[in-house]
């Protein structure tokens, strides 16, 4: 017999002694993702593809999806009485919900959004965090990625899945025919080696001596010093880069550059990093900014960016490394 998406919460739940309105939580969201995979799944025949002729408080030009992402989860966050408040990557500040709420949600609504009009994966990122006592405010929200209750991702692909966990392994869910998310895999982890490396490589001109000389050697390849032959990949999407991470192992790069020195990396801290770096650690694997683990970061800003290197254990120590003795 198939187990469901709230089959498995409410056996989950049960044995780890969650709290039961977190995984309510779990549910509206993921829920309101089966309504942006619609959207995305028709693409053009709904007239959803192109800009939207409005930016975000990154300063980045938003896609039609974007926008239609971003509502449709603040819809339906702020109808669930469980969620106190919101932040978004689109939102220039957090939006309050329900005072008498218990969780704070995160989330990027719609990841990898400049491959929406060719028809490559994309997905959404979320973060669930314990609201603290007190008024609700900015502070609230700016929690170590350790204080996650839950995180995880939609990817819509060739199939549309949930990743999630509640820091007991990580579950992966496929969406049916009749879209229910079912159970299909149960604790993947991450092997510690690998062969296979994501970064955009364009950027090498800027990127620090260590990480230059640490891609220069996996190009090697068995001649090298690493002594084996890399693949590389990169489909511009971290939620896809993630998941092929999760599924076969791998190591993950957006690392700092000289571009703007005023930013430690281009990836935000409270959307992307921490919810995939939670996934990486129930999973066995490990993510850093080089030069610390990601959720031992003390967020200072609800749009903090970091540097991320992400998978398998044995390259991002490496790295970790690489950098140390630079």
């Amino acid at each position: 017999m198939n187990t469901t998406f709230p089959d498995f919460l409410s056996e989950h739940f049960a044995r780890h002694g969650l709290d039961a309105a977190l995984g309510g939580v779990a549910e509206t969201f993921a829920a309101a993702c089966v309504r942006i995979g619609a959207q995305v799944r028709l693409g053009a025949l709904a007239g959803v593809l192109g800009e939207a002729g409005s930016g975000n408080i990154q300063g980045e030009a938003q896609k039609k999806l974007d926008v239609i992402a971003n509502n449709i989860l603040i819809d339906a966050l702020r109808a669930d009485a469980r969620v106190a408040g919101l932040a978004s990557e689109e939102e220039d500040s957090f939006v309050a919900c329900n005072e008498n709420g218990g969780f704070l949600v995160l989330f990027d609504p719609l990841d990898g959004s400049s491959n929406i009009d060719v028809n490559i994966s994309v997905g959404t990122i979320f973060s669930v965090l314990a609201k603290p006592e007190g008024a609700l405010d900015t502070s609230s929200f700016l929690q170590s990625g350790h204080r996650q209750l839950a995180a995880g991702y939609v990817i819509y692909g060739p199939q549309t899945q949930l990743v999630v966990t509640f820091g007991h392994g990580v579950s992966v869910f496929t969406l049916d025919a009749q879209n229910t998310f079912v159970l299909t895999q149960s604790n993947p982890r991450v092997p510690p080696h690998t062969k296979e490396f994501a970064i955009n490589a364009s950027n090498r001109r800027h990127w620090q001596p260590a990480v230059r000389k640490y891609i220069d050697e996996l190009l090697e390849g068995e001649d090298g010093v690493r002594g084996k032959n890399y693949n590389m990949r990169w489909v511009a999407s971290m939620v896809a880069e993630v998941h092929r991470i999760l599924m076969r192992g791998g190591v993950f790069m957006y690392p700092k550059d000289s571009r703007d020195p005023s930013k430690p990396g281009k990836l935000r801290l409270m959307y992307e990093a921490n919810p995939m770096s939670l996934i990486m650690r129930e999973a066995g694997g490990t993510a850093s900014d080089t030069e610390r683990a990601i959720l031992d970061i003390q967020p200072q800003d609800l749009h903090q960016r970091v540097a991320v290197v992400l998978g398998s254990r044995e390259e991002v120590d490496y790295v970790n490394e690489l950098h140390l003795a630079d």
